[in-house]
């Protein structure tokens, strides 16, 4: 019953986040003009022949907290501008692109989480030897290796020289097959569509152009969350619980495994959930190297291109994921540590 309703108040909690977030893109759009702040409302290029009829019809040229409220209700019905550097409406440009990051996320986050806390685990309780030292060297080198470097590597490598795991998305042929008529596009998720619509050689094609932004990511985000579960668990293995339970004459597996790793993965949640959230807001680099044109990809197009109502969509997108990103961390916080639910 505790943690139900300790889910239930950190739902509460949302709301005012949530318009914390907007007031504050709200404040970053008062520093342009009105005719610039138009621009948010238009959906066809074609609005804007009539700027100043934008301007009176959204109340831009009134008190702020007036333009807040006709904002805010723009928002909430889907209205975010119109994307020029993309020639659709911001809406529909981000339902378009973060598919492609949520595929991403969806095949690499797994990966990094998994083999992040095993290794973590394996190299705290195998301190100071061999599996250790080579566990955190690894970290150490992919940690520090440069995004775009580590891409243009495995590309090089596996498609210049291998002539396997192209960039992009999809090949030509599947890419074709997609955009037509025989394709219904559920989800705009490659690999799940293709299931769905029961075409088992574009998901296998999808899944090969994944590969290599999967690798890339995993080696470096990994390397992360490693360094941080081998920190706590080993601080875990110190506590006096861990003590007292193999004092009881409990097995060394049973200690490591339901006693000191429980406990060691509240910091390990914290980070994780941290970079997650900036995995789905997109990994620019990652994307531009391999040409799979994510949300990131759109951002960073978008800013080269001047492009306001688009970046500022972006903007309102990234927090509101961090906002929900940081909710889901609090609620597994509580479900592993109950001391969390009575603070």
């Amino acid at each position: 019953m505790e943690l139900k309703h300790y889910i239930i108040r950190r739902f509460l909690l949302l709301i005012p986040t949530l318009i914390g977030v907007t007031l504050l893109i709200f404040a970053v759009i008062q520093l342009f003009s009105p005719v610039e702040r138009a621009a948010l409302y238009i959906r066809d290029p074609r609005q804007a022949r009539d700027l100043p009829g934008i301007i009176k019809k959204y109340h831009l040229d009134e008190p702020v907290y007036v333009q807040y409220y006709y904002w805010l209700r723009e928002v909430l019905r889907g209205n975010l501008g119109y994307s020029k550097s993309v020639n659709m409406p911001v809406l529909d440009a981000i339902l378009n692109f973060f598919p492609a990051t949520i595929e991403l996320v969806l095949y690499s986050a797994p990966l990094i989480v998994l083999l992040g806390i095993k290794l973590g685990v394996l190299a705290a309780i195998h301190k100071d030897r061999a599996v250790d030292h080579l566990t955190r060297i690894s970290s150490i080198i992919g940690w520090s290796l440069p995004s775009f470097w580590l891409g243009i590597l495995l590309l090089a490598m596996f498609y210049g020289q291998l002539g396997i795991f192209p960039p992009e998305r999809l090949g030509t042929e599947a890419s074709i097959y997609v955009n037509s008529p025989n394709f219904i596009r559920y989800t705009k998720i490659n690999t799940i569509d293709a299931l769905l619509n029961g075409q088992l050689w574009i998901f296998i094609d999808a899944l090969k152009h994944l590969v290599l932004p999967v690798t890339s990511l995993t080696i470096q985000i990994v390397a992360l969350i490693v360094r941080i579960m081998r920190s706590s668990m080993l601080e875990a293995l110190n506590k006096g619980y861990v003590l007292a339970a193999r004092a009881k004459g409990l097995e060394e597996r049973d200690v490591i495994y339901k006693h000191a790793r429980k406990n060691a993965l509240i910091p390990v949640f914290t980070v994780t959930g941290i970079l997650l959230a900036g995995m789905l807001t997109g990994v620019i680099i990652t994307e531009t190297v391999f040409n799979y044109k994510g949300i990131g990809y759109w951002a960073a197009h978008a800013a080269t291109q001047l492009d306001i109502p688009a970046v500022l969509g972006f903007a309102l997108l990234a927090g509101v994921i961090f906002v929900l990103t940081n909710l889901i961390v609090d609620i597994l916080y509580a479900y592993i540590d109950p001391r969390v639910r009575l603070g």
